[in-house]
């Protein structure tokens, strides 16, 4: 299973601990309301199984699992309308709080723990190379968009209806269409 449990920022090397994949998948469980018929959870299920089979020594495993995914997704993504590749970089307690629209995530993403994000949002590139890399604590709103190549801080609330194309430092709130940034005003929890 991926390397659920990161120590510090998204991808630092030598602060990553393996948690069970049963642990992993309880977790995710019971985070999207303990319904295994729940979108987002058959949805994580399945991109948590791309990113183990992706993650495979044997390039024979790798391929046969890379294919199964690929069926899988197959009808999964279609009909939950959520895109999570299997290459994300996805943190502990990733939570897709309401799954009645659409969630795309481009392969590159890097994101910390305990992303909540709504429904029709997009995370990816704005037609440039390089993607989002996501701090911890972080929420995004609904049909909002973070895009490029930038880094979003630890504890942002991301509005509704955004579009952040640029940098956001920790602690912030941003709001509008283009983003505006604000300090936050008082503590997050």
């Amino acid at each position: 299973m991926p390397d659920a449990a990161i120590d510090g920022p998204p991808g630092a090397a030598g602060n990553v601990r393996r948690e069970s994949a049963w642990h992993i998948i309880t977790a995710d469980y019971r985070r999207h309301g303990s319904a295994v018929t729940n979108g987002a959870f058959v949805s994580l299920c399945i991109y948590r199984f791309g990113h183990w089979g992706l993650h495979r020594r044997s390039p024979i495993t790798r391929g046969l699992a890379s294919k199964f995914y690929g069926l899988m997704n197959f009808f999964v993504a279609n009909i939950t309308k959520i895109w999570i590749p299997p290459r994300v970089t996805i943190g502990r307690d990733f939570h897709i709080v309401n799954n009645e629209g659409s969630l795309s995530i481009h392969p590159d993403v890097v994101i910390g723990d305990r992303l909540g994000v709504m429904h029709n949002v997009t995370i990816g590139t704005n037609m440039r190379p390089g993607a989002p890399l996501i701090g911890n604590d972080v929420f995004i709103g609904t049909n909002s968009t973070v895009l490029g190549a930038i880094r979003v801080g630890d504890r942002v609330r991301i509005a509704a209806n955004c579009a952040v194309t640029t940098d956001v430092p920790s602690d912030s709130v941003v709001v509008g269409s283009p983003a505006r940034i604000y300090p936050r005003l008082g503590p997050f929890r």
